[in-house]
């Protein structure tokens, strides 16, 4: 496993973890400039910040601070009640993917979604067998597009409390088994990452007693495209934006990313906190800052 102890060489930061200073919104440019002041390297930024501060401004600002794109927030949400939601959707993942195309990203992670409309407070249907054909239908789709841009996919299973409403994979076993139906192993596909991968967030995946054996798996078909980090407090005041930083909460985070290391992943832990009542409440610098000491300390 590598020694991440000296420096903060292989540290992402998703732009969300510092989307918020002090509790109000904090524009792209100024964390791309707070990010590249420290020397890091890497970053994964959220379509709706890009979009806040334009693409062709955050992919001019990338390239003169020379950073990576770890991966790029996001792509999915593929379920609809109609044929209408269903384009939409279709359209929506086309126009991420050719963003993250734009910003040289390492993938483009999808949040799948789940049954239509539930996000927005009032589900279309309770048929999950449904919402999980239809996101299976929709990568396939967008798998096409991918392909043809080079752009790798990264299916991202969340926790099952989000099969609802943002994502109906919810372990990293679904994810893979439909890598596998849409893109097959075969003896000469095994070169290189693939088209269609997944990416591991501890956050959601920490808790399921397969995951070793499923991140074996992953790595030998070289499907590990990303790894994401915090950590999961105890207690728990909000289960979508009271994440913790690493090191303060339950998750054996060096145990994992070993796991993942075995897998073949050698890229960035990305370090992606949603913390409304804590870490969005703080200056930037000081969440920086701690984001490289604890990358050192607890990843």
């Amino acid at each position: 496993m590598r020694d991440f102890s000296a420096d903060h060489r292989w540290l992402s930061i998703n732009t969300a973890t510092v989307r918020k200073q002090r509790g109000i919104d904090l524009p792209l440019p100024d964390i791309l400039e707070a990010c590249a002041q420290r020397g890091i390297r890497a970053i994964s930024p959220w379509r709706d910040q890009v979009h806040a501060a334009g693409l062709a401004t955050i992919s001019k600002l990338v390239k003169t601070h020379g950073f990576e794109l770890s991966g790029y927030c996001r792509g999915g949400m593929f379920p609809a009640a109609d044929a209408a939601g269903l384009k939409a959707a279709r359209d929506d993942n086309r126009r991420a993917l050719d963003e993250a195309c734009e910003l040289n990203a390492a993938c483009l992670v999808l949040v799948v979604g789940g049954l239509p409309g539930a996000l927005a407070g009032q589900a279309a249907h309770k048929d999950i067998a449904l919402a999980r054909s239809q996101v299976t239908d929709g990568i396939a789709e967008l798998l096409e597009y991918a392909r043809a841009q080079a752009m790798p996919l990264a299916i991202e299973p969340l926790h099952p409390m989000y099969a609802a409403d943002r994502a109906c994979i919810n372990t990293l076993e679904q994810a893979l088994d439909v890598c596998d139906l849409l893109d097959p192993v075969s003896a000469a596909s095994t070169a290189g990452p693939r088209a269609l991968g997944v990416a591991v967030d501890i956050y959601h995946t920490w808790w399921d007693p397969k995951l070793q054996a499923q991140i074996a798996r992953a790595g030998e078909q070289q499907r590990v495209l990303a790894f994401h980090v915090c950590d999961w407090l105890t207690p728990t005041t909000d289960l979508l934006n009271d994440r913790g930083m690493m090191g303060d909460g339950v998750i054996d985070i060096p145990r994992i990313r070993g796991w993942v290391e075995d897998a073949g992943f050698a890229g960035y832990s990305e370090v992606e906190i949603f913390s409304t009542q804590n870490w969005w409440q703080r200056d930037c610098a000081e969440v920086l800052d701690t984001c490289m000491a604890r990358h050192r300390s607890a990843v």
